[in-house]
């Protein structure tokens, strides 16, 4: 698969902003973001949960915790929220926690700081820490240390891809990689056309930043996971290209990547697919 990574030189702006800014694509982005919300809510009360759990020192350093309904050791599945690095908490995305813990998987929600009180290698780091924490305490929630996938949407994609990236030598990993799969949904691989919108306002990237962070520009394991990159159909040709581009990163460095393009998806109801059993 080849695709041109220079592809977003050919906006102007305005146009570039367009491709990226997926909530003004969406006039309904509001009423997703409610239900999200709402339904969260209603998970948090209907399932066994500990939410806010400490990962690090800061504030923003928590983690929730959904565990498999059918008790453990159980694999755990790792989501990382969106919001562009700068908006949204992991509460508004417990809902997605509830197919999956009725199917036997344990599911943990962890946070980070938002931009611009934090800068994007903030971020990664804290990603990397919260991973580890997941890992190192599996087995205290019924998790499975050896079955541990990581997932994202958006700029969760990104941290998805970010982890796949990261040295984890020194876990001591007995089952070998840590990671065992990856999907990342809807996500950006390559930051360098988002320094260059509006975005970057709160993101603070210069190209140097927007470089270490961007997946596309990073290693993948020696012997890498499997990796699901799905999108939806009806998002921005930019957000389809990221995936594509992605994908085709991952294959050239030897890994089994899947790309998942959602009919009749937008940047937000590709969530609801994620969430459908079927």
């Amino acid at each position: 698969m080849t695709v041109d990574r220079d592809a977003y030189r050919r906006y102007d702006p305005a146009a570039l902003n367009a491709q990226y800014i997926a909530r003004d694509a969406v006039p309904a982005f509001g009423a997703y973001t409610k239900r999200w919300q709402e339904t969260s809510a209603r998970t948090a009360e209907d399932l066994p949960c500990q939410v806010d759990i400490a990962y690090g020192e800061s504030v923003a350093e928590k983690l929730d915790i959904f565990p498999a309904l059918d008790g453990g050791p159980a694999p755990v599945l790792v989501f990382y929220h969106g919001g562009y690095w700068r908006s949204t908490d992991k509460s508004w995305y417990r809902f997605l926690a509830r197919p999956f813990v009725e199917r036997g998987v344990t599911v943990v929600f962890p946070d980070y700081g938002l931009c611009p009180a934090v800068t994007m290698d903030t971020i990664a780091d804290q990603c990397r820490r919260s991973f580890e924490w997941i890992w190192r305490n599996a087995a205290s929630f019924g998790g499975d240390e050896a079955r541990v996938f990581v997932s994202g949407h958006s700029a969760g994609g990104q941290i998805a891809g970010m982890l796949l990236a990261a040295d984890w030598s020194g876990l001591g990993s007995v089952s070998g990689f840590p990671i065992k799969g990856v999907t990342a949904v809807s996500g950006l691989f390559d930051l360098e056309p988002i320094r260059l919108t509006s975005l970057n306002e709160d993101l603070g990237m210069d190209e140097a930043a927007a470089c270490r962070n961007s997946p596309v520009d990073r290693p993948l394991p020696i012997s890498p996971p499997p990796i699901i990159a799905a999108v939806g159909a009806l998002e921005s040709d930019e957000f389809r290209r990221q995936t594509r581009l992605y994908a085709a990163h991952a294959a050239a460095l030897g890994a089994a990547c899947e790309v998942l393009e959602g009919a009749g998806h937008h940047h937000y109801s590709i969530l609801d697919a994620m969430a459908n059993p079927r």
